[in-house]
């Protein structure tokens, strides 16, 4: 079985880190405040314990939430399988139902193409698309692969020096 880690945009990850730093300060605020506040003095002691509860729940929830999507988030290609997994989401594709993979060369995008008509963009690095290209027409030599070059509209800086 080969995998090939998600690539996030840097805007992602940094939304991710800083998601991850709120939830440690929000455990940190919570201890603090169940540290400092009085719960005897409570009229009733069940709406407060019910509170701090939940107020450690979200923040560990969400923990586990960004967490996963920095470990789990993949794409694996086991024998006649594709599976993708983006955090706790996972997919499973039949290599057989896929018939077409294009590389745009333009928008440097990989998009697999399904019988059914569904398109999906594989969002790996950039130096794996071959890699992952071969290991899905190892699978399924039917698959039809094609490249959409860049092209030039004939304002190339070297055209002009000429």
């Amino acid at each position: 079985m080969k995998k090939f880690k998600y690539k996030f945009t840097k805007l992602t990850l940094s939304l991710i880190y800083a998601g991850i730093a709120l939830c440690f300060a929000g455990l940190g605020i919570n201890v603090f405040r169940i540290i400092n506040d009085n719960i005897d003095e409570a009229a009733n002691i069940v709406y407060p314990i019910i509170q701090y509860t939940l107020f450690f729940l979200i923040p560990i929830i969400l923990l586990i939430l960004l967490f996963s999507l920095l470990l789990a988030s993949y794409y694996s290609i086991d024998g006649n399988t594709l599976k993708t997994s983006f955090g706790i989401i996972k997919s499973k594709y039949d290599v057989k139902d896929i018939q077409t993979i294009l590389l745009d060369r333009a928008t440097n995008k990989l998009s697999v193409g399904m019988s059914n008509g569904t398109v999906f963009i594989i969002v790996v690095n950039e130096e794996w698309y071959q890699e992952f290209i071969d290991a899905l027409c190892r699978s399924n030599p039917l698959i039809e692969y094609s490249i959409n070059s860049k092209e030039s509209d004939g304002n190339d800086k070297d055209d002009k020096k000429k």
